[in-house]
């Protein structure tokens, strides 16, 4: 009774909130709060959230939006709030996602960073090994690798930006700073070489409003030699016989979408539980369970690229996400880098429905003697993200009057190509291998 009390009081205050009416609005506010001790979790995160908004003091403020979020983390209007209490969210850069602004076509210049030798002049580019910025010419090395883990960004906080929601620019001006040259990026790169003095620049993306800047990178490990070494034994492993020459693979990074998930998973089931007497027979009881199971996801992969999403998704697996490195533009100096084209919203709706296909399918296993008969994916929500680069390497191969994509991976060398397979040529193989 005294919880439906408190609701219906929560209402009023909402109602009044809206209204204008703030001091009508704390009064009920107070009431609801007051009630605290037979009021749910849920109406006490919103009578405090609600609290905040008819309070103008600014610690005030602050207050009501953590005791809002001690009753419900996830309440994600008190967390946006919180947010621009901190200064870590612009009120001029939220966003209505119902209505989002047009993606600007018009070319724009970017901010471009230029990596030259400080003792004799020349290029400074990312050596394969993983950990060094070389010169061309006078062999001046310069290790990288920033101390500490990548940082990871606030995924509540992105969505009500135009970040969350953008796709890339549609083209990008370079004005070369080594010879004053201006070139067209085109807009799935971040990276290129000067076409006249073949100077290495990066876009810096940091002071973007549209795009979101790299959080992490794993770099190159080896270069185009050791990479034609791995490819070569995974055609002769594969027993493929290439009709003609084989294009050097061609090294660059591809962006992802990691993403950390959390809450949890509400089921409905039923447990067998011992035989009961019932007209004369022995009959096993069954009981209804209404539970719910936490989720704990970390950096779950998702491709934030189109073009080669398929082939890597299977390359993803293959690759030790636990080396990714902070982001520094040095890594990508003279190395291609592809610009994602799936917008982290889009993205991230992907990992929550894989996420809660994996718990559904773990459930019976980790439960042991309830039987699942409905999960709800209500209670899980994304907390952070990161954008990553992964190092890879491409080409193809010619089979069957066909070139089939072949990607490898820039990190250990593995290869996967999903062309080849839809050819039948393993199946082709395992015949053979019978005969």
């Amino acid at each position: 009774m005294e919880q439906s009390y408190a609701e219906s009081l929560l209402r009023s205050g909402i109602i009044e909130a809206k209204a204008g009416q703030k001091d009508a609005a704390r009064h009920y506010l107070d009431r609801a709060i007051y009630l605290s001790d037979n009021a749910s979790h849920d109406t006490m995160a919103e009578a405090w959230y609600w609290m905040s908004r008819v309070t103008d003091d600014p610690a005030q403020k602050r207050q009501a939006l953590e005791n809002a979020l001690s009753h419900d983390l996830r309440h994600a209007q008190a967390r946006r709030d919180l947010a621009i209490l901190d200064g870590k969210l612009k009120p001029d850069e939220i966003v209505n996602p119902d209505a989002l602004p047009p993606a600007p076509t018009e070319i724009v210049n970017a901010d471009v960073k230029r990596f030259m030798c400080p003792k004799c002049g020349g290029r400074m580019v990312f050596a394969p090994d993983g950990s060094s910025l070389v010169c061309e010419y006078c062999a001046r090395n310069e290790k990288l690798g920033a101390p500490g883990e990548a940082k990871e960004q606030d995924f509540l906080i992105a969505m009500a930006t135009m970040k969350g929601h953008g796709k890339p620019l549609a083209e990008q001006v370079f004005h070369c700073q080594g010879c004053g040259a201006e070139f067209i990026l085109p807009p799935q790169l971040i990276s290129a070489v000067c076409i006249y003095c073949g100077s290495p620049h990066v876009v810096s993306l940091e002071n973007s409003r549209d795009l979101i800047a790299p959080d992490a990178v794993l770099p190159h490990e080896f270069d185009q030699k050791q990479t034609a070494h791995y490819l070569v034994d995974w055609v002769e492993k594969q027993k493929i016989e290439p009709e003609s020459k084989v294009d050097m693979p061609r090294g660059l990074y591809l962006p992802i979408w990691t993403f950390d998930l959390g809450g949890e998973v509400d089921y409905v089931g039923e447990v067998i539980e011992e035989e009961e007497e019932m007209f004369g027979k022995r009959v096993p009881r069954v009981t209804r369970v209404n539970d719910s199971y936490p989720v704990a996801v970390n950096d779950l992969p998702i491709p934030a690229s189109r073009k080669l999403a398929q082939s890597l998704n299977r390359l993803i697996s293959t690759f030790d996400l636990s080396a990714i490195k902070p982001y520094d533009p040095r890594f990508l100096s003279n190395w291609p880098a592809e610009v994602y084209d799936i917008p982290m919203a889009d993205a991230s709706l992907d990992a929550r429905g894989r996420a809660f296909d994996q718990i559904k399918n773990d459930l019976p296993n980790l439960l042991g003697s309830v039987r699942i008969i409905s999960c709800s994916s209500a209670k899980m929500s994304v907390d952070s993200f990161k954008l990553a680069l992964l190092p890879v390497w491409i080409t193809e191969v010619p089979y069957e009057s066909k070139k089939h994509l072949v990607l490898i991976n820039g990190q250990n060398g593995a290869v996967v190509s999903d062309s080849l397979e839809k050819t039948g040529l393993f199946d082709w193989l395992a015949d053979v291998l019978k005969d």
